[in-house]
């Protein structure tokens, strides 16, 4: 004979088991999502290069804004998944300054000239800030 009565020992199984997922779908879903403020930076940003003049030069190939920001959001995307973005600079460090796959720092074209994305990037999240 067990220590505890059949039904109480059941129920107090199906407890512990819902509990469980609970805790475990709560925990998944705190892992380390990307903070409000740095999501409207990066929304933001993303907006700039869909918007803009310049021309995202990535492995040597130009792109207009709407497809460069089609490939940072696939990017960001796979970032986010692995919760490795907590900040604008680090979606602009891990996914709009080089390519994944060559290592080439990507590059805007823009009518005043040739600059680093990296550096045109935290250009422009730097005036953002100092707008709000």
């Amino acid at each position: 004979m067990g220590i505890l009565p059949g039904g109480f020992a059941r129920r107090l199984s199906h407890w512990l088991i819902a509990t469980g997922i609970g805790l475990t779908a709560m925990a998944l879903d705190a892992q380390a999502q990307t903070p409000p403020q740095a999501t409207q930076e990066i929304n933001s940003l993303l907006d700039f290069v869909e918007h803009s003049e310049c021309r995202f030069v990535r492995n040597g190939s130009e792109y207009p804004g709407a497809e460069a920001r089609v490939h940072l959001q696939k990017k960001l995307k796979y970032l986010e998944d692995r919760n490795k973005v907590n900040s604008a600079e680090d979606f602009i460090d891990l996914a709009a300054s080089q390519s994944s796959m060559s290592g080439r720092a990507y590059e805007v074209r823009c009518p005043a000239g040739v600059q680093s994305a990296s550096f045109w990037l935290k250009t422009e999240l730097q005036r953002q800030r100092q707008s709000h």
